[in-house]
């Protein structure tokens, strides 16, 4: 079977999605990949893995008395999951373009998450991982894949109804409440800020009306703060929130212990000066920064490589978000479009949050930096995502 015989398995934007319904997409596409955003995820995780490395090290000699114990895992995780993008990468993508796949993934990934906030592994009253014999899973993360897909799924077969809002409304208000309702029992407010970011944004550029749209978001905005008040003020169960605002407003106010973090986050970017204090040479990670080699590692690559290399992360985040759109823009269906859309704006955005917080530009949400923080579950799930990309680009329509 020919490349082009074989990217025709999707329907386009203008074409009716019932075919995409019916059979399952399982083939392979052999055309070219989209290299300049190949070689980018590369250099992003070769980039990565070296300043978690170094922001690990210390670490690792106390808690494991092994300075290389994080980068093998992460090593390990970054390997198979450069397995998986090459693999998928030659996936058709309109293999999710179906109701038993799309539906399947999702529920399978919020069942998974619900059994995780009931009982899973309690760390610092959170549950967010669970244990699968020697390996332990942060299913959250295949949540986010799997909200996604589904969102993808659901505007591009309903996107023909959108002007009725049993089409363009219900559904997506029904699984944002669902995924927002079960990673508030995990007390993950990260990845509901995160979720309802990329789901906002899915739906903004969706081609849903635009009075709808904004109809939509102020009555779930309302909705939202209303909750967040009730929480943190009737029963408290989000104090945490506010104690978070509160060490936001002022990090010096409680530098042994609520604003630790945030502190030492600012001593280590602040002493990094313009060029840095040089790889490896980083003060704050010996034991002075909590987290250095996960959500704080953007603080070490200000410290160790200063202003400069700071600019050299957001300009690579900033390149990533730019040849994702595109690839987006490219996408020959609108199915593809929006998977595309919400891969970019998943990494996107936690990058954004996760250099807002360690600059404290944003109150401390626990978010991690992709490609960089230390996490195998994060990791191999980020490059199995860029596969999906990688295979919308070798689809991309010619331009005219």
């Amino acid at each position: 079977m020919s490349d082009k015989s074989a990217a025709s398995g999707g329907s386009s934007a203008g074409q009716p999605v019932a075919q995409a319904r019916k059979k399952i997409n399982f083939r392979f596409i052999k055309s070219e990949i989209d290299k300049p955003f190949f070689i980018l995820v590369l250099v992003l995780l070769v980039f990565g893995i070296i300043m978690m490395f170094s922001a690990s090290y210390a670490w690792g000699l106390s808690e494991f008395n092994d300075g290389y114990h994080y980068v093998k895992r992460q090593i390990f995780a970054g390997s198979l999951g450069l397995v998986a993008m090459f693999l998928i990468s030659y996936l058709d993508y309109h293999f999710f373009q179906n109701t038993k796949i799309a539906y399947i993934i999702f529920i399978a990934t919020w069942l998974l998450t619900l059994y995780t906030a009931l009982f899973g592994v309690e760390t610092a009253n959170a549950r967010r991982w669970v244990n699968i014999g020697p390996l332990q899973l942060q299913p959250s993360e295949l949540l986010k894949v799997g909200f996604i897909i589904i969102f993808a799924y659901i505007m591009a077969v309903n996107f023909p109804k959108f002007s009725d809002w049993k089409y363009c409304v219900l559904p997506f208000t029904i699984i944002l409440g669902l995924v927002a309702v079960v990673l508030v029992l995990q007390r993950h407010m990260s990845a509901v800020l995160l979720v309802g970011i990329i789901g906002v944004t899915m739906m903004f550029v969706s081609g849903m009306p635009r009075k709808t749209f904004w109809i939509f978001i102020g009555c779930v905005g309302a909705a939202g703060v209303l909750f967040i008040l009730y929480k943190v003020f009737a029963t408290g169960d989000f104090g945490y929130i506010l104690d978070r605002f509160k060490s936001w407003a002022d990090p010096t106010s409680d530098t042994s212990d609520t604003t630790l973090q945030t502190y030492q986050s600012i001593l280590a970017i602040g002493s990094g000066g313009l060029f840095g204090l040089g790889f490896g040479e980083s003060r704050q990670k010996y034991l002075y920064l909590p987290e250095s080699q996960n959500d704080f590692v953007f603080s070490v690559v200000c410290e160790e490589l200063g202003f400069v290399g700071a600019m050299v992360v957001i300009i690579l985040f900033l390149m990533f978000i730019i040849r994702g759109f595109y690839i987006a823009s490219r996408a020959k269906d609108r199915f593809g479009m929006l998977l595309a859309a919400g891969i970019t704006i998943q990494i996107g955005s936690q990058a954004l949050l996760n250099i807002a917080v360690a600059s404290n530009s944003f109150p401390n949400t626990g978010i991690s930096l992709p490609f960089f923080s230390y996490g195998g579950t994060a990791l191999l799930i980020q490059l199995a995502e860029m596969g999906i990309l990688l295979n919308i680009s070798r689809q991309a329509r010619t331009p005219k």
